[in-house]
């Protein structure tokens, strides 16, 4: 059985415990490599210079004791290093300090004492890149000073152990904090391209789930209220066809009118929807109200109320100022409310009433009496009418009120702002229309 505990797990190839392994293991066999290749490899080819050794170095001959003590001390250095990825304060501080102890052990070895920088500037760089500045500070100080006492004491001159410590810990500090700096400049550079990518994408979501909600309403609207006429006269149809033929008939003809007309809305809308097809669409108005409740009589009791003010002269007059989006919406709203009224309050008489005389809004109201017979049974997931309502409402700015009556029947009224004045009427008085 496997263990549970992740310490104790295998290591694999692609684990990446064994590629942060692999690459300590690599700087630190790397720098001792380097180390002691200087230490084994300086001298000979200072040798052969033609004209004399030029840095006539004075070190111990190689495996004597002096020598010993310095490639031993360069190797536990190397070491060391393996370390520095969970303890990178505390290897800077032994990395630093082993070069005194090199120093008191080997004095011979002056010539060479600088080789022991490299592992330091090494634990510096490893310490810069994986801890912050605030935190890292004091173990740079104590670093420079344990490098500065070791040069210091080998050679007897504070002012070369002072510059030996800005070498080995100052210069790789600055070029460790460039490099960093620019790393973390890419990688903000690349959160803030991912978060404007990923902002575009919650745009663009936004603007679908916008438009799925725009054509759920209008098929709803188109549907509802088409279909509930077609439900209510098939029942009719049903009941006539052996008591009066005749009428009958005509529901059947008024029927397949209403079937004909949904299907001539749907294919608008799916024209709407596609980019190879041109799309023929009507935009409904205030004024085709008229019209909707002319097709509505056919199925049911209703009334229509025009209140035409001074500016409104005729029916294409109404709601004069009021923008095509938010007639648009009226229409729909009266086109759902009198397909509710059918289904929910069957044979029940309804009026719809346009207040076009205000001339800073049109109200526009459908209200039905109480169920003379009860309703046929609806969907458990209905109220989608009312939200499309609501939604219709809010974009475009108007006020919708919907609710019982004192009576038992339902009111839906909605007030739409004009954008313009309405124009003035050369000559009329206000007057009402009953049709």
């Amino acid at each position: 059985m496997a263990s549970a505990d992740p310490r104790t797990r295998p290591l694999r190839d692609g684990d990446p415990r064994t590629r942060d392994r692999r690459v300590d293991v690599f700087v630190a066999l790397g720098t001792a490599v380097v180390a002691l290749g200087l230490l084994i490899g300086l001298p000979p080819l200072d040798a052969l210079e033609p004209d004399g050794p030029a840095l006539a170095l004075r070190v111990p001959a190689p495996f004597t004791a002096a020598w010993t003590v310095l490639a031993l001390g360069l190797l536990v250095q190397s070491a060391a290093l393996l370390a520095a990825r969970r303890a990178p304060r505390t290897v800077l501080v032994a990395v630093s300090a082993l070069p005194a102890l090199v120093a008191a052990l080997a004095p011979q070895s002056l010539d060479l004492f600088g080789l022991t920088a490299l592992p330091v500037v090494v634990a510096v760089v490893l310490a810069a890149l994986r801890v912050p500045l605030a935190r890292l500070w004091p173990t740079l100080l104590v670093a420079g000073a344990l490098v500065a006492a070791g040069s210091a004491v080998l050679s007897g001159a504070l002012g070369q152990g002072v510059l030996q410590a800005v070498g080995a810990v100052g210069l790789p500090l600055l070029v460790t904090l460039l490099v960093r700096s620019r790393r973390e400049v890419r990688a903000a550079r690349t959160a803030e391209a991912s978060a404007v990518f990923r902002e575009q994408d919650a745009l663009v979501d936004a603007a679908v789930s916008r438009e799925r909600a725009a054509m759920a309403r209008e098929l709803h609207d188109i549907a509802a209220h088409h279909l509930s006429g077609i439900a209510l006269m098939a029942a009719v149809i049903d009941r006539q066809i052996d008591s009066d033929p005749e009428r009958a008939h005509e529901g059947a003809r008024q029927v397949r009118e209403q079937s004909t007309a949904v299907l001539d809305e749907l294919r608008r809308l799916v024209g709407l929807l596609r980019e190879d097809v041109p799309a023929e669409r009507a935009v409904e108005t205030v004024a085709g109200i008229v019209d909707l409740v002319e097709r509505a009589r056919f199925r049911s009791d209703v009334r229509l109320d025009v209140l035409a003010g001074d500016h409104a002269r005729g029916a294409q007059a109404l709601a004069d100022g009021v923008g095509p989006l938010a007639q648009l919406a009226a229409y729909r709203t009266v086109q759902e409310a009198l397909a509710n009224a059918a289904l929910h309050a069957p044979s029940a008489p309804c009026t719809v009433t346009v207040d076009d005389r205000d001339p800073t809004r049109v109200v526009i109201r459908v209200e039905n009496a109480p169920a003379a017979a009860p309703a046929a049974p609806t969907s458990p997931s209905g109220g989608n009418g009312l939200r499309g309502m609501r939604e219709r409402s809010e974009l475009v700015g108007a006020s919708l009120q919907t609710g019982p009556t004192a009576t038992g029947g339902w009111l839906v009224e909605l007030a739409l702002g004009r954008e313009a004045p309405a124009a003035p009427a050369q000559a009329a008085d206000g007057g009402e229309v009953v049709a």
